[in-house]
């Protein structure tokens, strides 16, 4: 079965959802229908369409006079999204412990071993995508029904600035990696208690370093 023709409004979405998310429209930023219409070549329907949907994602919100913005999320925002975030994903690792087949830790073990290459080569704008990749698969492994959408849900809803990655800093990633190799290990060894506890420091740590910048 073909896949249908993307549309106008999913465009100018897909579009603009990939720009909040990376921070290269940051957050404070005013987003005129006309203006992203004329960038991307669609009429202002589509835009608006697009406009709306992201505010239903939580990214824009419209305000009196400036209409839609880009949310700019402080410290308090910031630390309510990693702490969720700790939660589910540490819930993933804990659940995945006990549901992981051995192709599963082959997958999770040949990721991890790509990023230690990354790493070695210098190679570090690709690694917080595949470390996005890494959470996530674990959390599908331990809640394929609901708790990996949900984890998705929440990725989704918060933009990460490429100044805030702490997978930019070699020395800093270098660590992240340990702490990866750390989940493995416990999920390899089915110790679900320790996958959930190293997942949850894992994350609090990549927040306590987006909060700093």
């Amino acid at each position: 079965m073909s896949t249908p023709p993307e549309s106008k409004a999913d465009y100018v979405y897909r579009v603009l959802l990939d720009e909040i998310r990376t921070a290269r429209i940051p957050g404070g930023t005013a987003l005129r229908a006309a203006a992203v219409a004329q960038r991307l070549g669609v009429s202002v329907t589509p835009v608006r369409e697009a406009l709306r949907r992201l505010e239903n994602d939580r990214l824009i919100r419209y305000e009196a006079h400036h209409g839609a913005t880009v949310v700019d999320l402080g410290d308090e925002a910031l630390e309510e999204y990693y702490g969720v975030r700790a939660v589910l994903e540490g819930l993933g690792a804990r659940l995945a412990a006990a549901r992981l087949t051995p192709a599963d830790l082959d997958s999770l073990r040949a990721l991890h071993e790509s990023m230690a290459a990354d790493l070695a080569r210098g190679r570090l704008t690709r690694l917080g995508a595949r470390s996005l990749d890494f959470h996530l698969r674990i959390t599908d492994i331990g809640g394929p029904a609901y708790l990996g959408q949900q984890a998705r849900a929440v990725r989704t809803s918060v933009p990460v600035p490429a100044a805030a990655s702490l997978w930019l800093d070699p020395v800093l990633a270098a660590r992240q990696l340990e702490a990866h190799a750390a989940i493995l290990h416990a999920l390899a060894a089915r110790d679900a208690a320790t996958a959930e506890r190293v997942m949850i420091e894992h994350v609090r740590q990549a927040g306590r370093h987006r909060r700093a910048h």
